[in-house]
């Protein structure tokens, strides 16, 4: 438990830190985050990722997809690089 409450806490560091580049995928992150709050107590970075794709998956819109996938990249390459830490 105390692994995903680090790897979490790492994610949600690495795009608090990443400056306005990520601004659009941060809001995404956040809304999925605080969606998947309301629904249970406790919200892994799985969860965020399924969000993201149920997300992807469901939208019509080309450029709301661009944004998703490009938020569910950074999220998977952020949970990659705080694994192999």
């Amino acid at each position: 438990m105390q692994t995903t409450l680090t790897t979490e806490s790492q994610i949600s560091e690495h795009f608090m830190n990443s400056g306005k580049a990520l601004t659009t995928e941060k809001a995404v992150i956040a809304a999925v985050h605080a969606e998947l709050a309301h629904a249970k107590a406790h919200v892994s970075d799985k969860d965020v990722v399924l969000g993201l794709i149920h997300r992807l998956e469901s939208e019509r819109d080309v450029i709301k997809q661009d944004i998703y996938r490009q938020a569910l990249e950074h999220v998977l390459q952020s949970a990659s690089a705080n694994s192999n830490s």
